[in-house]
């Protein structure tokens, strides 16, 4: 490759990341305005027009680090569950052989096209009224516990194992769940990132299910309670544009954390050295 062509790959790559990284950018910048500017040139404030009242308007009206547990507790158990039940269901998938396997792998794909805003009425009747789980964490979590996409992630990382790992384990006198901890795991680590990241993003941003199951302030996840500001007291503010873009930053400011800290998990692959080995 020439000099030319590596410039040119550069200009180009810079020029994509400058289109996808601006919004965020102009959403964190427009967070910090004190005087609200919708126009090109607000991406460029004065240093003067720049200060955090958005960001203290949002703690003195609601409780931040009551939020950030409640979504924390929420997603973290939707994640664990996840993870899991992905983890059994994608190694039986996969590397397990029994009658009805491809039938089950039908049903999890079917699974793919129902929307949960279909079941949310079934669901609620059953969570709130028969369980009694209305502000609870459980209720929260229960709905999103298990995800047929981990399912999926987990049984096609699986399939790219080579069956001599397994048979050879197996000759040693290995049962399935010592191969699925000792052999399996270890091979699919960014399986293990890759369901993490997509499963954190949806209860993290889920705004409806919590908003329906909890009607307690105290219980309810940063998305509801950001929600509920912009709406009854964003408006009312000096600079609403701007009490908007700081519930957005909060809100999104994990997210984005979470993908730079794993980002090199998540397109590496570890099934290469564990075949040359």
């Amino acid at each position: 490759m020439t000099r030319m062509q590596i410039a040119l790959r550069a200009v180009v790559l810079g020029l994509g990341a400058v289109v996808f990284l601006f919004p965020f950018y102009y959403m964190v910048v427009g967070s910090l305005q004190a005087s609200p500017d919708t126009s090109v040139a607000g991406a460029f404030p004065s240093p003067g027009n720049l200060t955090t009242q958005n960001y203290e308007a949002i703690n003195s009206r609601i409780d931040l680090l009551a939020g950030l547990v409640n979504s924390g507790i929420f997603t973290g158990g939707v994640v664990l569950f996840t993870v899991v039940f992905g983890v059994l269901a994608g190694y039986a998938l996969a590397i397990l052989t029994w009658r009805g396997r491809g039938a089950t792998f039908a049903l999890v794909l079917l699974v793919q096209v129902v929307p949960f805003q279909l079941l949310m009425i079934p669901l609620y009747v059953l969570i709130a009224r028969n369980y009694g789980l209305s502000d609870n964490y459980l209720g929260m979590i229960l709905p999103f516990a298990i995800n047929s996409t981990a399912v999926l992630i987990f049984r096609q990382y699986f399939l790219q194992l080579p069956r001599e790992l397994f048979d050879a384990a197996r000759i040693d006198g290995a049962g399935e769940l010592k191969l699925l901890w000792r052999v399996a795991l270890p091979l699919v680590r960014p399986a293990l990132v890759t369901a993490v990241l997509l499963t954190f993003i949806g209860p993290w941003n889920e705004f409806l299910w919590p908003f329906l199951i909890t009607k307690d302030a105290a219980m309810q996840p940063l998305a509801v309670s950001l929600a509920n500001y912009v709406t009854n007291v964003a408006a009312s503010t000096a600079n609403p544009y701007g009490a908007v873009l700081a519930g957005a930053v909060v809100l999104a400011a994990p997210v984005v954390i979470l993908f730079i800290v794993f980002q090199r998990h998540f397109v590496s692959t570890d099934v290469g050295s564990a075949v040359k080995g």
